[in-house]
């Protein structure tokens, strides 16, 4: 049985430690799955630059990096951390390399793609979920819509105006 929204989950970090997605409850969060080797990589600086702008606020982004397109993410979780850290100064919340579709499909991307309001296969790398301070999946943005765009920041500021 899924649990009722995204806090049900445990991730591994980057750094190999088990992080229960409760810990950001209260929080407005942007979930997307990331690769250093595709054409979208250079959204790492759209997403910087919106987590710096938002974060004091009640921000946070959890980046998830995959390998199921195009082999766009090869690397270990080490040398994906070097890549973010060095070429766009990555500070938002990274996770260990998961499978974001297919039968070997990470349960909180299994979640996101059957039980939230917009289900259906992640299309690409950098497919983005906006989550609302109680957990709830509210909006989806494709890999090429930047997170700079208008529309998604306006959506982020309305609810970081929202209470938990």
């Amino acid at each position: 049985m899924p649990p009722g929204n995204i806090y049900g989950f445990t991730m591994k970090t980057i750094d190999g430690k088990e992080k229960p997605l409760s810990d950001y409850q209260g929080q407005v969060l942007l979930i997307v799955n990331v690769a250093s080797r595709c054409g979208y990589t250079p959204q790492y600086k759209d997403l910087e630059q919106v987590y710096r702008k938002y974060s004091s606020q009640g921000f946070q982004i959890l980046a998830f990096p995959t390998n199921n397109f195009g082999g766009q993410e090869p690397g270990s979780d080490e040398e994906i951390k070097e890549f973010c850290s060095t070429n766009y100064d990555v500070t938002f919340d990274l996770f260990s390399k998961i499978s974001v579709k297919g039968n070997d499909q990470h349960p909180l991307y299994r979640y996101i793609t059957t039980e939230s309001p917009f289900p259906g296969e992640v299309k690409w790398n950098f497919q983005k979920y906006l989550v609302d301070r109680k957990g709830n999946i509210v909006a989806m943005f494709s890999s090429r819509v930047k997170p700079t765009d208008k529309d998604v920041v306006e959506r982020i500021e309305a609810l970081l105006k929202e209470k938990s």
